[in-house]
């Protein structure tokens, strides 16, 4: 028996008959070389008639093996394993068109199984169907003997295993190409995901999409955004995506991505510190930042990590200092310059709002420590209070908004969170 990947992906025999044979097969050609030496003996004619009448009894024996040795064969379905049977029977059939014009080049084509279930195509993989065909060519082997005319049972058992072996490495190599062609389906999937997470599609559309691809749904999930390594063509495109998804696997997480323009887009599942985790992954990127979005439960919440991240990417530029990667949450202040409401909301709401909470006496004093320039002892005067006191109040503005005053780049957000807080406080 031979065993190859058809148009649906289910392996299929090779050179066997079949009505449904009009329409053809993509892997048509793709076999091993034959040559005219194959068999050395004119064609066996009483062999052959023999192996015709009794290719119903050898599928059947091979089958029955099957079901014997294979754990995984005896879990399939009862109609995938008749189409097994059947599968066993044109490969047999194949043998005998072959041995009657041993100099022809045999083709592998998908016609047998041109019609059969898309299903079956996720039940047998590439071992499994080498397994199938070294089990039917035990059991053709050891039937030589009575199959054979007399005086021809070499020629038959050489027959057998030049067919075998050849129909074994021509099905390693379609399988290898329909394997390609799946990847690059998965490549152009993984780019429409992407595009649809910047889009803020629904979260059931993300969730289909991601589960076509394998998605694991591993917890949290985060958007990566940063500079591609300058691809030319889509083929550079799908190379840079490969590299980033298999470095990431490497790393233990979850990682779909796409490029777009001179962007390169990542989605992270499992990342627990999305910053952290994107540090194993710079060497994927180009040169430029590299925006992370804040982590999300699930895949249905990463538009917003998506839009935070974007919005980063668009902001950076105001900040060159920016560590890289650099966080979507550390960018609130050039993102607020940028017109993003997002980043304006946040600093309200975790900067401004539990300062004001915390008392007017906070309030004044970051707005008197800042306008005097960060000098202690002047804030100290203004207020008519000791240096330590305003130390002490710094340090509980630290606490309440996890920004430091003394720090001249949390005291820029500090700044604008006070700007905004008051006039978001008369609207």
């Amino acid at each position: 028996m031979a065993s190859i990947t058809g148009l649906n992906g289910w392996p299929t025999t090779a050179g066997a008959p079949s009505a449904s044979s009009a329409s053809g097969s993509s892997f048509a050609g793709t076999a091993a070389t034959w040559h005219s030496s194959a068999v050395t003996t004119a064609p066996l004619a009483a062999t052959l008639r023999r192996i015709e009448r009794a290719s119903g009894a050898l599928a059947t024996r091979s089958v029955a093996r099957m079901d014997d040795t294979l754990p995984w064969f005896r879990s399939l379905p009862a109609d995938q394993r008749s189409w097994v049977t059947l599968v066993v029977q044109a490969g047999i059939g194949s043998l005998v068109q072959w041995m009657r014009s041993p100099v022809l080049r045999p083709k592998v084509t998908g016609d047998v199984f041109g019609a059969a279930p898309r299903e079956m195509a996720r039940s047998v993989t590439l071992q499994q169907a080498l397994a199938m065909v070294k089990i039917t060519v035990e059991v053709a082997e050891e039937q030589a003997g009575e199959l054979a005319a007399p005086g021809e049972e070499s020629e038959l058992r050489e027959a057998i295993l030049r067919y075998s072996r050849e129909i074994a490495f021509a099905t390693a190599e379609v399988y290898a190409r329909a394997a390609e062609t799946r990847g690059a389906w998965d490549l152009r999937l993984q780019a429409l995901l992407v595009d649809a997470l910047l889009r803020g599609d629904p979260a059931d559309a993300l969730a289909s999409r991601a589960a076509a691809l394998g998605w694991t749904d591993l917890s949290p999930v985060s958007v990566v955004i940063g500079t591609a390594p300058t691809p030319t063509t889509v083929v550079d495109s799908d190379q840079i995506v490969d590299s980033l998804v298999h470095t990431g696997r490497r790393a233990g997480l979850d990682v779909l991505a796409g490029v777009q323009g001179q962007r390169l887009v990542a989605v992270l599942g499992g990342a627990d510190d999305p910053v952290r985790a994107t540090q194993m992954l710079l060497a994927e990127f180009g040169p430029g930042p590299v925006v992370v979005g804040h982590a999300v439960p699930t895949l249905s919440g990463a538009p917003e990590s998506a839009r935070a991240a974007e919005a980063g990417w668009r902001a950076v530029a105001a900040w060159p200092a920016a560590p890289r990667p650099v966080a979507a949450a550390d960018l609130l202040p050039e993102r607020v310059l940028a017109g993003d409401t997002e980043a304006r909301r946040r600093l309200v709401a975790d900067v401004y709002k539990p300062l004001d909470a915390a008392g007017p006496t906070l309030v004044e004093t970051l707005s008197v420590y800042l306008d005097s320039g960060g000098a202690l002892e002047g804030t100290a005067r203004i207020l008519f209070v000791h240096p330590n006191t305003v130390r002490y109040r710094l340090r509980r503005i630290g606490e309440i908004t996890g920004l430091a005053p003394t720090n001249p780049r949390e005291a820029f957000s500090l700044r604008l969170a006070l700007a905004i807080g008051r006039m978001h406080g008369q609207s």
